[in-house]
């Protein structure tokens, strides 16, 4: 009897080495052969030759297994000519999204790999059009098999192998199971979703209001307006992904409660942070200038216009945005959130009419 062959090895590519894409690449690189893409030549050398990202996860061995390049068709390549056992990931900003699809859109069908499937990382709102990562994706690169990554995580712990529970949401069941043969296993626990909406609005949202649980803290408001702002923060996530026509189950899972709780209270929260900061005092201008980089800053802007042109009331990011943008005093914004009138809690939160 002729014992069948096995089956293909699954191939992963992640495009883009900043923390989140060198983390993922790592946790898939301890189960499958992996590929990590950095944009600049000098720096895939440097992974190469130290096996750490000594710019955005210093201190952290990466997998010995893991591979490295400068070159987008050479990454693309190693993942061979069979589109079902293969993922790539996309650790690019929200700010590179349009671009990288686009590119890929004209790549893959050179390599016959049209239906690879594809999942994004990113979280936020393009600052110019406030588009959510799937609609950049849908108008850029249509007919490509995509979906999203998310869920409460820190780079850094996933990047160490440290337990971390993650959502991927598409419409495609090929993509959802692609990325969870990927990645699940041993420390990394993956789930599967269909609602691209929530996940994303989740995850663009819990950063501002992460910001302002920060500059609560910073102004020593005590842990009860913390805890008012995440379940508020909640509400208002809730209230505009549902305008967008989110599911309500998805806000009170990973990728929703999950997530916020996370990055409104982790010590390795770069929102956080800033937040605390500017309740201490400092400029905006002044924390950006000394290298931090927090989503929240960059993408509230466009989702208080987003929301606005939805008709959905969003009270604590206009605060932040206040505070951010049009130098209202941080004790200002919270006064002006206290002096709101008194109401009834509906949950879930209704949506506006039509």
């Amino acid at each position: 009897m002729v014992s069948p062959s096995p089956a293909p090895a699954l191939r992963v590519a992640v495009l883009g080495a900043g923390s989140w894409g060198t983390a993922l690449a790592a946790a898939a690189a301890r189960r499958h052969p992996t590929l990590l893409w950095a944009r600049d030549a000098a720096q895939a050398q440097s992974l190469a030759a130290s096996q750490e990202n000594t710019r955005y996860l210093p201190d952290v061995r990466l997998p010995a297994a893991l591979r490295y390049s400068a070159d987008l068709d050479a990454a693309l390549a190693f993942l061979g000519p069979d589109p079902t056992h293969a993922l790539i990931i996309l650790g690019v900003p929200v700010a590179g999204m349009d671009d990288i699809m686009r590119q890929l859109a004209q790549r893959l069908p050179a390599l016959g790999i049209t239906s690879t499937p594809i999942v994004w990382t990113c979280k936020g709102f393009e600052s110019d059009t406030a588009r959510l990562p799937h609609e950049i994706v849908r108008e850029s690169s249509s007919g490509l098999s995509c979906g999203v990554l998310s869920g409460p995580s820190f780079a850094r712990e996933v990047a160490q192998g440290l337990p971390v529970a993650l959502t991927v949401a598409s419409e495609d069941l090929s993509v959802r199971q692609a990325a969870t043969a990927a990645l699940h296993g041993a420390a990394v626990r993956v789930y599967a979703s269909q609602d691209v909406i929530g996940v994303e609005v989740g995850g663009a949202l819990k950063n501002v209001i992460a910001v302002a649980c920060g500059i609560s803290d910073g102004l020593a408001l005590g842990t009860n307006a913390r805890a008012a702002l995440i379940t508020r923060g909640l509400a208002e996530m809730m209230r505009f992904g549902l305008a967008l026509g989110a599911q309500a189950d998805t806000f009170a899972g990973l990728t929703g409660l999950g997530d916020l709780v996370l990055t409104a209270t982790g010590e390795l929260s770069r929102n956080r942070r800033v937040g605390l900061e500017i309740g201490a005092g400092r400029k905006i201008e002044d924390i950006l200038a000394s290298g931090v980089t927090a989503e929240g800053v960059r993408c509230a802007r466009a989702a208080l216009r987003r929301a606005q042109s939805l008709g959905v009331e969003m009270p604590i990011t206009e605060a932040v945005c206040a505070v951010l943008f049009e130098g209202v005093a941080p004790m200002t914004a919270v006064s002006a959130l206290l002096a709101r009138d008194a109401r009834a809690e509906a949950w879930p939160p209704v949506p506006p009419g039509p």
